[in-house]
C-alpha cells in the first residue's frame, strides 16, 4: 500500500541519484539543484508557518517574513553553493519604506534571505495564499496579497499596507515588474504604478535594491544551475511626498532609468 511518508525520500533519493549523474550531465545537475530549492523551500516555509505563529502570540509578527527569509539564507546559501555580495547594506535598516528590486527567478527567494529587512512584509499574487505551507506561511505573516484581477480588492490590499505603514511602521517589499523576467542577459521589464501609489499614499521613501543577472549562476532556457556568486546594489533612497500623485509616473520613469544605467544591470560580470 503506498504511503506518503514515501513521497520525501523518494524525491531526496532522486535528488542523490541526479546529483551522481549530474557530476557527468549539466542537465542532471541542474535538475537536481532545482529539486532541492524547492525542497528548501517547502522546509523553509514549514519553519515560517511555526515561527509566524509563535511569534504571533508573542506580538513579533513583524518580524516574521525577516526570520524566515534568514533561515532560507543560512540553510540554503551554503547547500547552493550561492553567494550574494550585498552593497549598500546600511540603506536597507530604513523603516519605514518601500523597497522595489528586479524580478528575475525563482532564486529571488534566495536573495530575499539574504536581503529582506526587519518588519517588513512583501507582496504576492493573490494565487499564492492557496498553495500548502507556503501559502499558509505568507498569510500568517502579514503578506500583502494583490489580486491582479480585481481592481477593487487590489486597491483594499493597499490600503491596508498603507495602515500598517503609518501605524506599525511595517515597511513592503515589491517587485514592481510583476512577474519574472527570466532575461538571459541584463534586462528589467516595465514597471507598474503599483509601488510608488504605495509610498505616495503613506508618505514614505521608496529604496531601489538592483541585483546582478543571473544567468551565469540560474539560466533556465539552457538547463545550468551552477555555484557562484551575485552582486547586490542598495541605492539611495528617493523620497517621496505623501499625497502628490503628479509626481507618481516621473518617479516612476526616473527610478527605473537608474536601475537600467547601474552598472549591475548593464554587466553580468
Amino acid at each position: 500500500m503506498f504511503s506518503l511518508s514515501l513521497i520525501p525520500a523518494s524525491i531526496l533519493g532522486l535528488i542523490m541519484v541526479l546529483s551522481l549523474l549530474g557530476t557527468v550531465f549539466k542537465t542532471c545537475r541542474f535538475y537536481a539543484r532545482i529539486l532541492t530549492c524547492y525542497v528548501l523551500l517547502a522546509t523553509c516555509a514549514t519553519y515560517g508557518v511555526v515561527a509566524s505563529v509563535a511569534l504571533r502570540i508573542v506580538g513579533k509578527v513583524s518580524i516574521a517574513q525577516w526570520t524566515t527569509a534568514r533561515a532560507m539564507k543560512m540553510v540554503g546559501c551554503p547547500i547552493m553553493g550561492i553567494e550574494f555580495e550585498v552593497e549598500g547594506e546600511e540603506i536597507l535598516e530604513t523603516r519605514p519604506a518601500v523597497f522595489i528590486s528586479n524580478h528575475q527567478s525563482e532564486l529571488d527567494i534566495l536573495f530575499l534571505g539574504r536581503a529582506f529587512p526587519k518588519h517588513c512584509s512583501v507582496t504576492a499574487k493573490r494565487s499564492l495564499k492557496y498553495l500548502p505551507f507556503l501559502g499558509w506561511f505568507m498569510a500568517l505573516s502579514g503578506t500583502v496579497f494583490i489580486d491582479r484581477g480585481n481592481r477593487q480588492t487590489a486597491i483594499k490590499a493597499f490600503d491596508g499596507a498603507v495602515k500598517e505603514i503609518k501605524g506599525n511602521k511595517q515597511s513592503v517589499w515589491i517587485f514592481p515588474e510583476g512577474t519574472r523576467s527570466y532575461f538571459g542577459k541584463p534586462d528589467l521589464l516595465p514597471f507598474k504604478k503599483g509601488a510608488f501609489h504605495l509610498a505616495i499614499q503613506a508618505g514614505v521613501p521608496i529604496v531601489p535594491v538592483v541585483v546582478q543577472n543571473y544567468a551565469h549562476v540560474l539560466h533556465l532556457q539552457d538547463r545550468t544551475f551552477e555555484p557562484g556568486t551575485i552582486k547586490v546594489k542598495v541605492m539611495e533612497r528617493c523620497h517621496i511626498v505623501e499625497g502628490n500623485y503628479a509626481d507618481c509616473c516621473a518617479r516612476r520613469s526616473w527610478i527605473l532609468s537608474r536601475l537600467r544605467n547601474s552598472r549591475w544591470t548593464t554587466s553580468s560580470g
